[in-house]
């Protein structure tokens, strides 16, 4: 798949897309709903996830138009113009929140937050006063999907990324979102801004985080929305030694691929960190908790210590999301109390090893007040 996580179908432009100048889409699929971290009772998930081996296989059709430099799919770089939405519970829209944090674009893009969780139309904007994005002014991102396509029949996903001048989705690619943040928006960075795609590391880098996505970010969903015994073991027994081999992979490196963080880095963080809090129960991913992976634990610390990473995860909002929106899972949608986040904040001692979290570039600065992680809903010393 080299570059992308994923193979978006071509189909022919309706008359909608062509009378707005779009020049790319992906395939209809036939039923619509919520994607995000996705719910196999939501109507966007009930065909994959029903297959007849039990296994779940991720819609992975998504509107590949992408914001460039050159503008060549209609969306040209501009600062100012577009709006990342995301939920903080979602591990897809959350590595994008860790790029744009990493690369300071919070001046060139701005951040719509959803809550953490979504009826079968949409995620909402609740979080904001009178229920409305302060910014786009409407109460769902399904608006801005439907602004574009007035027939849209594929899933309503985060992240998204909204062209504030006519209000209709940009993209909702999140493999390629990441990418193009690196690449396309390079004027914008931030003095000192880390290269989290340096040209020797690309492919090296690029196999890896494919790795990561079928075995263990996908993985985790592969076993918990499994349905058939078979398919679970499958996807558990895959999991599980992608793990074994990342750890043995990172026992003598600090990270993924050089010496400093990338892409693949940051593809493998949001489900580590989401791990304990919601995988291992959730999930049915017992073989071992995070915290009983030495070497992993010891690198998911090392990353959550680092600016940009920790201080962006919202457990309040992880956790309400998969145990409240699951309830094929979790049908009482009791969110648990657990677990214990102080390790977070323990010595991981991964600093011997060589290499340097931004290379020759510097760490983010603090993130802006409106964008801070709620008091409570972190971890904190």
């Amino acid at each position: 798949m080299g570059a992308r996580e994923h193979t978006d179908g071509e189909r022919d432009m309706t008359a909608a897309e062509q009378e707005g100048g779009d020049r790319r889409a992906t395939a209809a699929v036939q039923t619509g709903g919520v994607r995000g971290a996705a719910d196999a009772a939501l109507p966007a998930e009930r065909s994959a996830a029903a297959g007849v081996t039990g296994t779940f296989d991720r819609d992975r059709r998504y509107i590949t138009t992408r914001i460039t430099a050159d503008g060549r799919d209609g969306y040209p770089v501009e600062p100012g113009r577009y709006r990342l939405v995301v939920s903080r519970a979602c591990p897809w829209a959350h590595r994008s929140v860790i790029v744009r944090r990493l690369l300071g674009l919070e001046g060139a893009i701005s951040l719509g937050v959803c809550g953490p969780t979504h009826d079968e139309r949409s995620w909402t904007f609740d979080l904001d006063p009178g229920g409305r994005d302060p910014v786009l002014g409407i109460e769902r991102i399904r608006d801005a999907y439907l602004a574009r396509f007035p027939d849209y029949d594929r899933g309503i996903t985060v992240p998204a990324i909204v062209d504030t001048t006519t209000g209709q989705v940009a993209t909702n690619d999140f493999a390629q979102m990441t990418l193009d943040l690196s690449t396309e928006w390079r004027a914008f960075h931030r003095p000192g801004a880390p290269d989290l795609l340096p040209e020797s590391h690309r492919d090296e880098i690029l196999s890896v985080a494919e790795e990561v996505y079928r075995d263990v970010n996908d993985g985790v969903y592969r076993a918990g929305f499994a349905r058939s015994q078979r398919a679970y073991e499958e996807a558990f027994g895959r999991l599980f030694s992608r793990l074994d081999r990342l750890s043995e992979r990172l026992e003598r490196r600090r990270y993924l691929v050089g010496d400093t963080i990338t892409e693949a880095d940051i593809r493998l963080f949001p489900t580590l960190v989401r791990f304990d809090a919601v995988y291992h129960g959730h999930f049915k991913c017992n073989r071992a908790k995070l915290t009983e992976l030495p070497v992993l634990w010891a690198y998911a610390r090392d990353l959550f210590q680092t600016p940009g990473f920790g201080d962006t995860v919202d457990f309040v909002h992880i956790k309400r999301h998969y145990y409240e929106v699951h309830a094929s899972i979790n049908p009482t949608r009791i969110v648990p109390a657990g677990p214990d986040l102080s390790g977070w904040l323990a010595p991981h001692g991964r600093e011997a090893l060589p290499g340097r979290p931004f290379g020759d570039g510097t760490p983010p600065g603090p993130p802006p007040p409106a964008e801070r992680v709620p008091e409570g809903h972190g971890v904190t010393a």
